[in-house]
């Protein structure tokens, strides 16, 4: 008998061909169960043609369309709701027939003997026939029944699948998406139960922002249902592709999970108190879902997204869904905002990403939904499946629960919607501070709720003036081989400089945020138990900086106050010694290590992981400055790995070579670091001896001196020889301009200047550039010093 003329079919009979005959969901187990090595739950499926036999025994068809023809207006919440409804009770008042009932049943039984378990205990899945295709994927559409016991029950959730291919979603789906109601078919997967200790889902790229190189997991404990559904804020780990290491491990404290009553069905549960803020998964079971990942990735040839749980009874990890992944940007555009002084009411994930000002409509429970209007913003607790009629309408969505790919999440972002997720688990709910009616501004793209209407703009360079277009004559500036970057302190002044001729940031100065915006000693806001202001800010002013300066790279330099001027945040005396030469003394990478800082440094990473990570920011990279030895540079390369800081192809761990040791030494340096940037007044005064802040010698003070220039000098041809970049980001450049040309004809690949510089700068070294190729051309140029074989 031909597949598509049976009621059912076991999963080893099946491949992801049969789409039209068992839906993708069901086609995906059967796929991954007889072509691959990765570990499925066994089962059956009923097929479409199950489901039309069953229509068609109880004359259900026409009175089904007819049902459908009353829905006139599917925008009509109350309408569709009613409509639907009435499908769903005449399906389930069917009987199932005869000839069907029996075929489950002895597959019930078939399979208790396959696995020796008396009536086990099963899941029931829905399986549409135009289900998690790469061209039309929905979250939810249809029923999911967990725990389920005894062939009577499982008849019963295969007949209540049916019925939930008329949910109000499904049928709002399909209305948008152009699909024929009757040209969807349901099959329902009886699939042996998992005893989910953990569960979650997980992707073969980062669902924030496209990038491909990861693996993207969600976990939390129990049926991961709680996942899907935002009920909880689950963990999130990443794992590079590339070397299999876990690169990000963002755990959250979680409160409740959904749990299998021992005699069928679920039921919610408090997550023991020692559980709660401890990781679900431990690396060996992060790096083996990975595996499996990448496996089913491998096969399919396309972008995956699974779910997964863990047996509690042997620790055996299970996939339990697989499907094209269709939702994802690979290039996020960030917002251009006008913040000003508007006060930020909350914080999440940016989910989906976009900016918008809007009037916000706390809806607690979906039974008010038709109360909502087009336009408005919805703020909510979690989004489900029934909700998608208001989310339709919705200028953007803020959720207090849920992850990167909980319901909201992953619906927002088919539909093109700004949304927030997760505020609570960022310290403040939305649903506490926002009110109804509240007028308020959505920047999803970084995951910030705004007070206030905000005028959100896109830079152009055409503007429309008086009903006409007025076209902005731009200045122009010479392109450059060598790069000329700018330093930036304040993160507020990032936005107004972003249109500056630059090539991005070579130095950012983290010691601003600290002494603007935080003021108190990183250990002392430790010990009065307030650690997440040091990640909070520093994020938040990293964050408006590569955000302004998106795509172009920005380099950040760790906090490098020296002890003298950490005394002087609030808390700082308790924690910092008396030195006699606080320039040489405890600072920069000598504090990173430290058994008495280590945990200072530790926020900062964190800082740094969360504008990369849950801000999608990866032009964001580091500098370590006043690094005194190879040693040294090794520790807190450690200690950044650790707290999931790794080099790679888009994270660069520069140095700042301001100590000659830098300079001497560079070959070995060139083990941990991807470049250099010459901090030319420290490595001036060192190199001389001489106090930069001292009046008395200041006349001996010189960047130019010979000494300086030949350490240069060497530091470029050391680093080139190993594939290492060099740039400067001391005031010389901009000072003297005979210096600037010094360092191009040296071949220094970049030059970071003050922002009232880079202009000027950027039209001096292209005049240098120029002139060295005549002077090539034609063999005539002047003899200089750098010139000279040294």
């Amino acid at each position: 008998m031909k597949k598509d003329e049976q009621f059912l079919l076991w999963f080893d009979e099946l491949e992801r061909d049969d789409v039209s005959i068992v839906g993708g969901k069901s086609s995906s187990l059967g796929e991954m169960t007889s072509k691959t090595d990765v570990p499925v739950p066994y089962g059956y499926a009923t097929t479409a043609y199950a489901y039309r036999y069953f229509l068609d025994k109880n004359g259900l068809r026409g009175r089904i369309k007819e049902a459908l023809a009353e829905l006139t207006d599917v925008e009509d919440s109350a309408l569709l709701r009613t409509v639907c409804e009435k499908i769903r009770a005449m399906i389930v008042a069917e009987k199932m027939p005869e000839e069907l009932e029996k075929a489950i049943k002895e597959a019930y039984g078939t399979l208790s003997r396959k696995v020796g378990q008396d009536e086990p205990f099963v899941a029931v899945r829905s399986s549409a026939t135009a289900e998690d295709l790469p061209d039309a994927s929905f979250a939810g559409q249809q029923d999911t029944f967990l725990n389920v016991k005894g062939g009577d029950m499982v008849v019963e959730k295969v007949k209540q699948c049916y019925a939930s291919c008329f949910t109000d979603r499904a049928v709002y789906y399909r209305e948008k998406q152009g699909f024929d109601h009757t040209q969807v078919e349901l099959s329902a997967a009886i699939q042996m139960m998992v005893f989910s200790e953990a569960s979650g889902v997980m992707f073969t790229l980062n669902v924030t922002n496209g990038h491909d190189d990861v693996v993207f997991i969600e976990a939390s404990y129990g049926l991961g249902e709680y996942v899907v559904q935002g009920n909880v804020t689950p963990d999130n780990y990443q794992v590079s592709k590339a070397n299999r290491g876990i690169i990000v491990r963002d755990v959250y404290s979680q409160e409740v999970m959904l749990v299998r009553k021992p005699d069928g069905d679920c039921e919610e549960m408090p997550v023991p108190v020692e559980k709660r803020d401890r990781a679900v998964l431990n690396d060996r079971q992060i790096l083996e879902l990975a595996e499996y990942a990448l496996r089913i990735e491998n096969h399919y040839g396309c972008y995956m997204d699974m779910e997964w749980g863990i047996d509690e009874r042997d620790g055996k990890i299970w996939i339990l869904q697989a499907r094209p992944e269709t939702v994802w940007s690979k290039k996020k555009k960030a917002a251009n905002i006008a913040a000003g002084n508007y006060t930020v009411l909350c914080k999440g994930m940016p989910a989906s990403p976009g900016a918008v000002s809007g009037k916000a409509h706390v809806i607690k429970d979906v039974s008010n939904i038709d109360d909502f209007r087009d336009g408005e913003i919805l703020v909510t607790e979690m989004t489900a499946p029934d909700w998608v009629p208001a989310m339709k309408k919705a200028r953007a969505i803020v959720t207090n629960s849920g992850g990167m790919t909980c319901h909201a999440s992953i619906v927002s972002r088919e539909l093109g919607i700004p949304c927030v997720v997760g505020t609570k688990s960022r310290g403040i709910a939305a649903m506490d501070v926002i009110k109804d009616g509240m007028e308020i501004s959505v920047d999803a793209t970084n995951g910030v709720v705004y007070e206030g209407l905000i005028e959100f703009s896109k830079k152009e360079e055409a503007r429309e003036t008086a009903g006409t277009v007025q076209t902005v004559a731009a200045e122009t500036f010479p392109v450059t081989g060598t790069k000329i970057y700018m330093n930036l302190g304040d993160p507020d002044l990032a936005e107004r400089y972003a249109s500056l001729p630059c090539d991005g940031i070579g130095l950012m100065r983290e010691e601003f945020i600290w002494t603007t915006y935080i003021h108190e000693h990183p250990l002392y806001l430790i010990k009065t138990g307030h650690p997440e202001k040091v990640v909070d800010m520093l994020s938040d002013g990293i964050r408006k900086v590569c955000q302004a300066m998106s795509p172009r790279p920005v380099t950040l330099r760790f906090s490098d106050f020296k002890s003298s001027e950490y005394r002087d945040l609030t808390g700082g005396d308790e924690f910092e010694p008396e030195e006699p030469s606080a320039l040489l003394g405890w600072r920069g990478a000598s504090r990173y290590y430290d058994p008495k800082y280590i945990e200072g440094f530790k926020l900062e990473c964190q800082a740094v992981r969360r504008v990369r990570e849950d801000y999608g920011l990866k032009n964001l990279n580091v500098m370590i400055p006043f690094c005194r030895t190879v040693d040294e540079c090794k520790k807190v390369i450690s200690i950044m790995e650790e707290e999931g800081l790794r080099r790679g192809a888009d994270f660069k761990v520069w140095l700042m070579a301001e100590i000659p040791a830098n300079i001497i030494l560079a070959d070995l340096f060139n083990d941990y670091v991807d470049g250099y940037s010459i901090g030319s007044n420290d490595l001036t005064m060192l190199t001389l001896g001489c106090d930069r802040d001292n009046d008395t010698v200041s006349p001996i003070f010189d960047e130019r001196n010979l000494a300086v220039k030949r350490f240069v000098r060497k530091l470029i041809d050391t680093a080139h020889k190993a594939g290492k970049t060099v740039s400067i980001c001391g005031q010389a450049p901009s000072v003297y301009p005979e210096f600037a040309e010094f360092l191009v004809r040296s071949g220094i690949d970049s030059l970071s200047v003050n922002p009232d510089m880079v202009k000027q700068t950027k039209k001096n070294i292209a005049q240098v550039e120029q002139r060295m190729m005549m002077d090539a051309l034609t063999g005539r140029g002047r003899v200089l010093d750098t010139d000279i074989d040294w």
